[in-house]
């Protein structure tokens, strides 16, 4: 293969070459798996292309897509490129407002949805939808089978013009345009190229490729419409892996027992709810399990942090550690279908030590990694079975790291994009001297490692001068199996503060309350308000003093997307949240001392 093609058409016609195989699995209604083999992937692809350039789209026109995982994603998002467009991604969740603007600021000329149900939901919220069609059979005839079908005729006609196509795609065109979360504002539209991609891929994929073998599976769970799934994509077909997708969140833990993955890419989230999924289930089953579990896990913690420290290990640590495994850790790969992952990395939001080390503990080492959009996305990575916790690993090849004075962390390199689409000045305050600000203060280890504090504009100061970074405190009650959100607020505050929304079945079963008593009401109770005000001292116990949760206030319900509290990759819009819920500030729960 040549080691750094130059765009997603060449990566993809040397991952998509060779003997037939398995390439693509999703599940069928019936929910079973169904494999797409590479020869049929190579067809609907060159017929879904050509279909779209018989649909009028020609090189440049900006395509989008509005749909949940599926491999039909996969397949149209290849397809565009092959007919010389641009995909817009939009997540199932967006919210209206946004799809709005999206599509009205990348004037898309085609908008590709799951269901006909989506397009007449989005038609009666007022949107002014470009021509429209579903992936699944539409009544009306404008689904993907019957562009399929009129694209299948095209090659017959004209079997080179896909070629051509190719011949006219330079590596500086545009390949995606992709609009950021937008927690602080409107979305922005981040201009990738086919080389900031598929350079990305490769170099963000050159150590995976030393441990997983062609034929390997891999379980995709990201949303493709966030550019961290939507580069790991070309990163599997790179590696020749058997790519299985995730569907639906909730089958996550079956998908995983069933596909036994080689390599899983995922959100801390994700791994925080694989050990609350454990540790529900332990207290769940009762008895002496319920004990045992959670005191194995604890012990695995402890032991791998001693162990990564380089200190000698008490006596007693290593006989408990030793007990635990025995007892419950070697178990826990079997069940979660683990046995043959052999890369596990994480990305797109801080991860606590304490997930990393009580994985460890059973046998899962995490390789943390950073980037952001507009890097298209990889920055940094771990090795895969050496991570050096804490950090988010070193440079990836051909990118480049500095400081600037105040801390921000720059960056230089092949895949930092072209600039945001329509908005010189946004472009210009994001790439300085030829280097992007990311936003984002770090600090730079001897070893080349990086350790990311906060975003610049979340790190807050108390009254007492202190800066608070928010993501640390809220990484840390995150742990806890008691918290489903935490918003750390407390600017201009004696401490800082937490708005909390509880894990309301946990909290339930663990204070045995009324299971039909309304959130609402148990917010109020005095019992309840007791148990999560010490369940946040003790998770931000090992904090400085200054950072420690003091008080918290109960959120009434969950934050969500619909409400606009959260960004579609359920980013917190924090400046949406205090505007909302600043009054509950004003009476928070004290947590004791």
């Amino acid at each position: 293969m040549d080691p750094s093609p130059q765009t997603l058409l060449a990566l993809c016609a040397h991952a998509l070459s060779g003997a037939d195989r398995d390439l693509l699995v999703e599940r069928d209604a019936a929910g079973a798996w169904r494999p797409a083999r590479s020869q049929a992937v190579r067809e609907r692809i060159a017929h879904i292309a050509l279909g779209l350039r018989a649909a009028g789209i020609g090189v440049g026109d900006r395509v989008a897509i509005m749909a949940p995982n599926c491999v039909d994603w996969i397949v149209v998002n290849l397809a565009i490129l092959h007919a010389g467009g641009i995909t817009v991604p939009l997540y199932a969740t967006q919210a209206h407002d946004q799809v709005r603007h999206i599509l009205l600021d990348s004037g898309a000329r085609l908008l590709f949805v799951d269901t006909a149900e989506r397009r007449a939901s989005l038609a009666r919220s007022g949107i002014a939808l470009p021509r429209t069609i579903a992936f699944e059979a539409s009544v009306d005839g404008d689904d993907l089978a019957a562009l399929e079908i009129a694209g299948r005729r095209c090659a017959a006609i004209e079997p080179d013009v896909l070629a051509a196509i190719a011949a006219r795609v330079a590596p500086d065109d545009l390949a995606m345009l992709i609009y950021t979360s937008g927690t602080t504002g409107r979305p922005k539209g981040v201009m990738l190229t086919h080389r900031n991609i598929a350079s990305n891929a490769v170099d963000a994929f050159a150590s995976a490729a030393d441990y997983v073998q062609p034929g390997d599976a891999v379980l995709s769970i990201l949303p493709y419409a966030h550019i961290y799934e939507s580069t790991n994509i070309y990163g599997y077909l790179l590696c020749g892996s058997v790519v299985y997708v995730n569907s639906r969140s909730e089958n996550l833990l079956d998908d995983l027992r069933t596909v036994r993955p080689a390599m899983l890419l995922a959100v801390p989230r994700v791994f925080e709810r694989v050990l609350v999924g454990i540790v529900s289930r332990a207290k769940s089953a009762g008895g002496v399990r319920a004990k045992i579990v959670p005191w194995a896990l604890a012990a695995g913690r402890d032991y791998m942090r001693a162990k990564s420290s380089g200190k000698a290990i008490d006596v007693g640590l290593g006989a408990r550690y030793a007990l635990a495994r025995k007892l419950a850790l070697v178990k826990i790969k079997p069940l979660l279908g683990l046995q043959k992952l052999r890369v596990c990395a994480s990305g797109s939001a801080p991860l606590h030590t304490d997930i990393a080390f009580t994985f460890m503990g059973f046998g899962v080492s995490i390789a943390e990694g950073y980037g952001l959009t507009e890097c298209s996305p990889v920055v940094t990575v771990n090795e895969p079975l050496k991570p050096a916790i804490g950090t988010v690993g070193s440079a990836i090849a051909n990118v480049e790291l500095k400081l600037a004075p105040d801390g921000e962390l720059l960056v230089r390199g092949p895949g930092v994009m072209k600039g945001y689409y329509r908005d010189a000045e946004a472009t210009n305050r994001a790439m300085r001297d030829g280097w992007l600000h990311t936003g984002d203060i770090a600090t730079i280890r001897a070893d080349g490692c990086i350790r990311i504090v906060d975003r610049k504009t979340e790190l807050f100061k108390t009254s007492g001068g202190k800066y608070i970074a928010p993501a640390r405190l809220e990484s840390a009650m995150l742990r806890s199996l008691y918290f489903n959100q935490v918003v750390v607020l407390g600017a201009g505050r004696p401490h800082p503060v937490a708005l909390v929304a509880p894990n309301w079945n946990a909290l339930r079963s663990e204070l045995h309350l009324p299971a039909q008593t309304p959130p609402a009401q148990l917010a109020c109770r005095p019992d309840v308000k007791h148990f999560l005000a010490t369940e946040a001292q003790q998770q931000t116990s090992d904090l400085a003093p200054f950072e420690r949760i003091r008080t918290i206030a109960i959120l009434p319900r969950d934050l969500s997307i619909e409400d606009g509290e959260l960004s579609p990759t359920q980013k917190i819009k924090r400046r949406v949240v205090l505007a909302r819920y600043e009054r509950l500030l004003d009476t928070p729960t004290p947590v004791l001392a």
